[in-house]
């Protein structure tokens, strides 16, 4: 691991079982204050819609109540689900939390729904939105940079506002090679949803970005890896926490959704199936110690050669979750603010 690894954070206001749902919300804002004052770099924001288990559908509107809030953490979406927008509506939007936060807005971008299909054609009713995407990525970042659209064009004398000194930074958001080709296109830092497939296609992906990356909004390939981690003051503490994590990977292969469930709740009988599938679970999850889990962090940004780790931690406790981004900036040596 190069001394230059940096660590962030990716939060999905979790529904939690016997809790209300706005809570969540503001357990979120909680958490990106903690987060700034332990050190970590970012605060990303993930957009899902009509998910009985992710509460968090608008990460701009969560952005701006953050930016007032924090002073110095780069605050971010991961991402905005761009195919059911305008990119005008969502360059105005983000210039106006720049206007919040001078300098540290991330507008992460992605083709994904974030939805079921049904409720993806409520949000746009074009079933082929996703396959303007580059080209939505496009008029997104000449919206942000404020350039003049030539004459003759539907934009042209068109701006959104507000203007500034400074501007939204675009990543491009993936789980595959798709994604990944694009932001190499483009020039754009990329992150890689290590969470979403256990790790599987993340070497082929982020080798890709790297290998055909061309300059563009930067000079070099940055590529962050986004993974799931949960950290406890003991290792058993650690795999008691991930039991309601655990319960809802397996009920969400079988087509369940709901809020996660208290650890002493979320142990209910498994098939064969189940059961090998919850042991490679297992093997695979970064869980336990500060030191156990440091390590294998730092182990996977070595052999994934990625400049930053974005931790995501699911815990029906929301203390357990801030002690666990606690444990893991010590443990990582970060500088608290």
């Amino acid at each position: 691991m190069t001394a230059a690894l940096q660590l962030s954070v990716l939060d999905q206001s979790v529904a939690r079982a016997g809790l209300p749902q706005d809570q969540s919300i503001r357990d979120t804002v909680a958490l990106a204050e903690h987060c700034e004052a332990l050190g970590y770099r970012r605060f990303w924001l993930s957009e899902h819609h009509s998910l009985p288990t992710i509460v968090g559908t608008a990460p701009e509107v969560l952005m701006a109540a953050i930016a007032a809030r924090t002073r110095r953490i780069r605050i971010g979406s991961a991402g905005v689900m761009l195919p059911h927008y305008a990119p005008l509506k969502v360059a105005e939007q983000f210039r106006v939390l720049d206007a919040l936060a001078p300098g540290r807005i991330d507008l992460g971008v992605g083709r994904a729904p974030g939805s079921d299909r049904r409720t993806a054609m409520l949000l746009n009713p074009d079933p082929r939105a996703s396959d303007r995407f580059p080209q939505q990525v496009l008029e997104l970042q000449a919206w942000l940079g404020g350039r003049p659209w030539p004459e003759g064009h539907p934009a042209h004398g068109i701006q959104a506002l507000p203007l500034a000194a400074t501007a939204p930074d675009v990543w491009m958001l993936g789980s595959s090679d798709y994604g990944a080709q694009l932001a190499a296109h483009l020039g754009l830092p990329y992150a890689f949803a290590h969470f979403i497939t256990d790790g599987e296609g993340a070497e082929q992906a982020l080798d890709l970005y790297r290998n055909t990356f061309k300059p563009g909004a930067i000079a070099q390939p940055h590529s962050a890896l986004c993974v799931w981690a949960l950290a406890a003051d003991t290792e058993d503490e650690a795999w008691h926490l991930f039991a309601s994590r655990e319960r809802a990977r397996l009920d969400r292969n079988l087509g369940r959704f709901g809020a996660l469930l208290p650890p002493d709740e979320a142990v209910r009988e498994y098939s064969e199936a189940e059961l090998a599938y919850r042991a490679q679970l297992r093997r695979k999850a970064m869980v336990g110690t500060a030191e156990q889990v440091a390590a294998k962090l730092r182990a996977l940004a070595d052999e994934l050669q990625v400049q930053e780790l974005v931790v995501i931690t699911w815990t029906w406790d929301a203390q357990a979750q801030r002690r666990s981004y606690e444990l893991l900036a010590e443990a990582m040596g970060m500088p608290r603010s």
